[in-house]
């Protein structure tokens, strides 16, 4: 077998990805709008995933999480319409964190084990599982009925008469009681539909602080009020009520942070979501997505990643984190395996694909992370962004493959796709509380591009178009191709400014550099134009040449994704060119032999 030398994560909304219901009415209950479920991912399914390309499957919206339907027949309470989002509900506000949605069991009172079956078959069909740990904030009304013995709930022991203690697990507003937030732009919960609870009240005394950090008993519309942020024992000034870790600290492994705090008083907080990690790691979980990590202090993640690591040195550990003068820190310090690449690549790649950007861009980019550009991880959807095909994005999936080429190749990060990304998914429902350009993260609703490709259960593809099997068949090479390529994990080099500087024809609607390990030498040429096809001959300076070992000669070239190109590699007086025809979003990865 192949050794494998990159990761690629396929992000699945696991509530969506099973469900064939096409009715797709804004507000729809489940049974009029349908749900999936942990079973939808057969056998079939997964074989298929892992075909894709695919060595680690991120399940969003695992840990159970507010949703409006009637499960107090299996001990769950009824959630609150004023602060849910949506009528399934926000999977970042979890409401249980030793339990899963019950909405995904086809047996409500077994789901625990229904996940564990799951995680089961995809570890059978070699692949890694990850869920998310959202550590900023929880459900308004959490409740823990699930907690291991000796865990008691978040908040349980808390003086709520104090704004802030070390050990409370919330921040509290003494004296002031919750108020739902006024409403914006006629906003009604389940869209105006009767429910018992929905009045505009939320029984909250006294009101703690809103997950995104409002202070206000009455959070704004915008805020995320459907949640209460956790106290990591940073106090209402912003000091920590916390050891530092020393310096030199940025340079040592996970064993020796885990030593460090292994006689500290640390916050009561952290504790508990420690053991939380722990808990889904002795399942079997392989790793975790940590929703908005730079809102919670850097030393916790030292803390809870070093202890998950002594658990599984394998653990594969994501922030999502925006932030790039912090990046280092949750790298070095905090013991992040990967984080987000948004502000920078994506948000740079998004502009060049929208025709508002250069190509000359991604060189100070890839220079400005040479030195962690393994730990960021690329992507061009996720739950949060708009889909490629949405008209808010660009309105058509195709536009994105030489984008997708580039973040694939261009260093040894991870690459992630988003499912139905591989279809061309626009995104394009009505689904209630979320809005068109997204998939929908709140509410009951069938996903059309990736339902043609489930085919009513056979996975196959059957009711695709042939444009939408193009597109699979494309990201299939390509994610298959940078999974097993030796030179994907080594050496990294632009050529493009060399070009630029020195190449007739050659401009800044394409790029091009070179990757290389003992193994393996890579030429990758990507043309972002959506109309022009470019062709030039490409030069490789002598530096790289010299750098190969390759004499003086003619040598043809394979390219990876097709086949179709046979250029030739020209090396005359230790200077190589290469004649290139790139069409309209075409990409060349071209092996030297």
């Amino acid at each position: 077998m192949e050794e494998q030398h990159k990761i690629v994560v396929y992000q699945v909304f696991t509530r969506l990805f099973g469900n064939t219901y096409t009715t797709n009415k804004p507000w729809g209950t489940l049974e009029e709008n349908g749900v999936g479920k942990f079973s939808n991912f057969t056998d079939k399914a997964l074989e298929e995933i892992k075909a894709l390309g695919v060595s680690h499957i991120w399940y969003t919206g695992i840990p159970h999480h507010a949703v409006i339907r009637d499960y107090t027949a299996f001990g769950i309470s009824n959630d609150d319409p004023d602060v849910v989002k949506g009528r399934a509900g926000s999977p970042y506000a979890v409401k249980d964190y030793y339990q899963v949605n019950p909405d995904l069991a086809d047996d409500p009172a077994k789901r625990l084990e229904e996940f564990e079956a799951l995680i089961a078959r995809t570890h059978k069909h070699g692949m890694k599982v990850i869920i998310d740990i959202v550590p900023n904030h929880v459900a308004r009304k959490y409740e823990g009925k699930n907690n291991p013995e000796g865990v008691r709930d978040f908040g349980a022991n808390d003086d709520q008469t104090m704004e802030y203690h070390k050990n409370n697990n919330f921040y509290y507003i003494p004296g002031k009681s919750f108020s739902v937030p006024a409403p914006l732009d006629n906003y009604k919960p389940l869209g105006g539909e009767k429910h018992p609870l929905s009045d505009g009240k939320f029984d909250e005394n006294p009101a703690k602080w809103t997950g995104n950090g409002s202070r206000e008993a009455q959070p704004h519309f915008h805020d995320w009020y459907e949640t209460v942020k956790v106290n990591y024992g940073v106090r209402p000034d912003g000091t920590k009520d916390f050891p530092s870790l020393p310096e030199g600290y940025d340079t040592k492994d996970h064993q020796a942070h885990a030593a460090f705090w292994a006689d500290k008083e640390v916050p009561d907080s952290w504790k508990k979501f420690k053991e939380i990690a722990l808990f889904w790691t002795a399942k079997g979980v392989d790793g975790f997505r940590f929703d908005m990590a730079e809102m919670v202090p850097v030393e916790f993640w030292s803390y809870m990643n070093s202890a998950i690591k002594i658990a599984n040195p394998d653990a594969f550990l994501l922030a999502e984190i925006y932030n790039p003068k912090e990046y280092r820190n949750y790298i070095h310090l905090g013991k992040m395996d990967f984080l987000y690449d948004k502000v920078e690549l994506y948000d740079t790649l998004k502009n060049i694909m929208q025709g508002k950007g250069s190509t000359d861009n991604l060189i100070p980019i890839q220079a400005g992370l040479a030195d962690i550009g393994k730990h960021m991880l690329h992507f061009l959807e996720n739950h949060d962004e708009q889909r490629i095909a949405s008209h808010e994005f660009v309105g058509k999936a195709e536009i994105a493959k030489s984008a997708a080429v580039l973040s694939a190749t261009i260093d040894a990060a991870p690459m992630m796709i988003y499912f139905g990304q591989e279809v061309g998914e626009p995104g394009a429902e009505d689904a209630g509380f979320g809005k068109p350009s997204r998939t929908s993260i709140f509410d009951y609703i069938g996903v059309p591009h990736h339902q043609r490709w489930m085919n009513g259960g056979k996975f196959d593809g059957g009711q695709l178009s042939n444009s939408e099997k193009d597109l699979r068949d494309f990201y299939k090479r390509l994610l298959n191709f940078t999974l097993y390529s030796p030179a994907l994990a080594g050496e990294y080099a632009e050529i493009h400014s060399h070009n630029r500087a020195n190449t007739e024809w050659y401009n800044d609607k394409v790029f091009s550099y070179m990757r290389w390990s003992e193994k393996q030498r890579l030429i990758i040429i990507t043309n972002f134009d959506k109309q022009d096809s470019f062709g030039f001959e490409l030069q490789v300076p002598a530096n790289i040449i010299q750098g190969w070992g390759i004499a003086d000669g003619k040598y043809t070239l394979d390219e990876k994704l097709y086949g179709q190109a046979k250029p030739t590699l020209t090396i005359q007086d230790g200077q190589g060119r290469v004649r290139v025809d790139l069409k309209p979003l075409e990409s060349w990865i071209l092996e030297v032999k």
